[in-house]
């Protein structure tokens, strides 16, 4: 009969906030809240403990490689590697400051990893904050396996990966420049070793009309995280070419046509004044220290210079091919 049965919690008093010891309870909504804005499931190569992951980090020799089978490079993590430790490569970011300039900067991120026990503040939450409204993975990992994914780098509890850079060919260039009314324009770099250089030549590149940005493979800065934030976005929207030999692209693209143009801060021909700026045409940047090396100058078809005051000894790479790239749009217009 109602009200006689033995059965725990028939009394008719129902569990709620003052129940006694042994009521059924809620979760108050934390498991709820624990699962929202965790974004898609992430690939099992993503995931640290999954033997996917291992095996694809066995096969491609660690996580420090980029797709030309390099080393990869210090990535605009901000801090640099604990000693004796392998730096992180190329694809990730590390570091509460790091990261979130990263994210609002809207690079690329494959997935997003936080520390157990990482210690939340203002940095921490606008990241998670930002991985839940923008549907990244955010995976949790102990602090000893982020340490050997990143390579040892200071992580502060938080890192994200980055895809790793899709290089295009010394063709594809030339195709993108068959498109343009004056058959192509293309910046190529010699020794620019800064990525946030690289960055900003892609950025002018684009904002100029160029078809694309060539650099070589070795001694040369590569499409880190550092330079993805100093394109501004420009990288997702322009060709970066890697050649393993560069005079040998070079050569390449002046059988299809191309005059090539060496910026020298000797010479005395104004960029103004070069050779080739309304047809097919490569404008290719020394560093600032070196310039342009000895086999380069001999592969180019012409040498100009930016004049400046004699105060100053040579501009910057990313500023000289900003002005290069202006001189030029005014000759073609």
């Amino acid at each position: 009969m109602p009200g006689n049965s033995q059965r725990r919690g028939a009394g008719g008093k129902k569990a709620g906030k003052f129940a006694g010891k042994g009521s059924a309870v809620g979760s108050g909504g934390q498991v709820r809240r624990g699962l929202r804005g965790r974004g898609p499931t992430p690939k099992a190569e993503d995931r640290p403990y999954h033997k996917a992951y291992k095996a694809k980090q066995q096969n491609s020799g660690g996580s420090g490689r980029s797709q030309s089978g390099r080393p990869g490079k210090q990535g605009g993590s901000g801090q640099g590697p604990r000693s004796g430790s392998k730096p992180a490569g190329p694809e990730w970011v590390v570091g509460r400051n790091p990261v979130l300039e990263a994210l609002r900067a809207e690079l690329p991120v494959r997935t997003a990893y936080i520390a157990e026990g990482a210690e939340h503040d203002s940095r921490l939450r606008e990241i998670l904050s930002y991985a839940a409204d923008h549907n990244i993975p955010m995976l949790q990992t102990t602090r000893g396996e982020l340490d050997r994914m990143t390579g040892g780098a200071v992580h502060q509890g938080v890192a994200i990966r980055m895809p790793e850079y899709e290089y295009a060919s010394v063709n594809d260039l030339i195709s993108a420049g068959t498109e343009d009314p004056h058959g192509g324009l293309l910046v190529a770099l010699d020794k620019v070793t800064d990525p946030r250089n690289l960055g900003a030549i892609v950025r002018s590149a684009a904002a100029f009309g160029a078809q694309g940005v060539l650099i070589p493979s070795r001694r040369s800065a590569s499409m880190t995280a550092a330079a993805w934030k100093s394109s501004a976005g420009a990288a997702a929207r322009i060709p970066v070419a890697m050649a393993s030999n560069l005079n040998q692209a070079l050569t390449t693209l002046g059988k299809a046509g191309y005059t090539i143009v060496g910026l020298a801060g000797e010479s005395d021909s104004p960029i103004a004044d070069a050779p080739g700026l309304d047809g097919p045409l490569v404008i290719v940047i020394g560093s600032e220290g070196e310039g342009l090396a000895r086999l380069t100058r001999d592969n180019c078809d012409a040498l100009a210079g930016i004049p400046i005051t004699a105060e100053v000894e040579s501009l910057n790479a990313s500023v000289a091919a900003s002005i290069a790239l202006y001189e030029v749009s005014r000759a073609r217009a």
